[in-house]
């Protein structure tokens, strides 16, 4: 079955396509589709099924849309929907003439503003779940199907924020991933291989839901 993708992330594509291999994963720019909707939700739902809708719209054939990104504990969340935007403390949810910063300097940044917040030492401890330098991926994922009939999944993955960023490591993934540190495996998620990263992650996590959700409407 054709299902288009809510995104102009290559990355998130290859991701999809892994976790989806019975299924033609497309997205916009592989039909010359102009799509870039406004994300005016405040959380990662309201903007998954913005996006959802919006390419929905355009197409008229079953969409997946997801919206995530980091939640850094100590820093209440952030920069969570603003993820792709985070351009540091400054600009926790963008730059105001809407230019995006490199991802290496967002990590810079993060762990930066980490670091800082850390040493106020403000947040009970109880507040974290992997110790003050915990933080999870969030993805909210929809399956639009048409008006008024639509499903959704969202799921956490959770690791720590490493110390300082010359202890980034990891080639794959992307985004945040290399300074995403998982005690379980003694490894940042950018150390995962893709199989073992598509189990446990945020987003493998909530497509195998949809998966189950796809197969049993037999759409």
């Amino acid at each position: 079955m054709k299902i288009y993708l809510a995104t102009g992330n290559q990355n998130k594509k290859r991701e999809m396509q892994q976790l989806l291999p019975e299924h033609e994963i497309l997205i916009p720019s592989d039909e010359g589709i102009a799509f870039d909707p406004e994300e005016t939700g405040s959380t990662f739902y309201e903007n998954s099924l913005i996006k959802a809708k919006a390419l929905f719209d355009i197409v008229h054939q079953p969409v997946i849309a997801d919206d995530s990104g980091i939640c850094v504990d100590a820093l209440e969340g952030a920069p969570g929907i603003y993820s792709s935007r985070y351009a540091g403390p400054d600009f926790m949810h963008g730059k105001p003439d809407g230019t995006k910063i490199s991802q290496e300097e967002q990590n810079v940044f993060l762990i930066s503003q980490l670091n800082d917040a850390v040493k106020k030492d403000s947040l009970p401890k109880a507040a974290y779940l992997n110790g003050e330098r915990s933080c999870h991926y969030t993805c909210a994922m929809v399956l639009y199907l048409g008006t008024d009939r639509l499903f959704v999944c969202q799921e956490t993955f959770e690791g720590t924020l490493i110390e300082d960023i010359s202890k980034k490591a990891g080639d794959g993934g992307f985004g945040y991933d290399p300074i995403v540190f998982l005690p379980q495996f003694n490894k940042t998620v950018a150390q995962l291989s893709a199989e073992d990263k598509n189990k446990i992650s945020h987003r493998g996590k909530a497509t195998q839901s949809l998966k189950k959700i796809i197969e049993s409407l037999k759409i």
